[in-house]
């Protein structure tokens, strides 16, 4: 945790009737700094609350999957700024070609239609295995990580 994200978390503490809040990571949305900032503000207005990520990331980076209601993780903007305090409450798994209208809504961007969430989530992961992770993956039959969250400050 740096300086900003300490603070940021100190005065949370400050402010919150939590009993003793299990700090997780500090994170940003999206893959640019843009992005970042376009869905850091989706979260603040309320319009987005859940976020979708591939599941072989995990498995490729030796990390845990998500867990509801496990900790609480700083949302940090597009230039690194602490934006809110997340707690996810619902982890689950599907296929890319499973995910629900509902989830697609839930993720709160564009037009909010699951066709939309398809479109930008697949050319996102098409993108990223080719030239982060050099490899090809069958994006519309892979396991997805669905987690859905409440800010609970900003």
């Amino acid at each position: 945790m740096n300086k900003k994200e300490a603070a940021f978390w100190q005065k949370f503490l400050s402010q919150t009737t939590i009993k003793n809040p299990q700090f997780g990571e500090a994170w940003s949305f999206g893959g640019t700094n843009e992005l970042a900032d376009e869905l850091a503000k989706l979260v603040l207005n309320g319009t987005k609350t859940a976020t979708a990520s591939a599941k072989v990331e995990y498995e490729w980076g030796n990390e845990a999957l998500p867990k509801a209601n496990h900790h609480y993780d700083i949302l940090l903007d597009g230039s690194g700024n602490p934006v809110a305090i997340l707690m996810t409450t619902k982890v689950y798994m599907t296929k890319f070609c499973e995910v629900t209208p509902e989830h697609a809504y839930k993720e709160g961007e564009g037009d909010l239609t699951l066709k939309y969430w398809q479109q930008v989530h697949y050319d996102f992961w098409d993108k990223l295995f080719k030239d982060v992770y050099n490899k090809q993956i069958d994006i519309k039959n892979m396991a997805i990580v669905c987690e859905e969250f409440e800010v609970i400050y900003k």
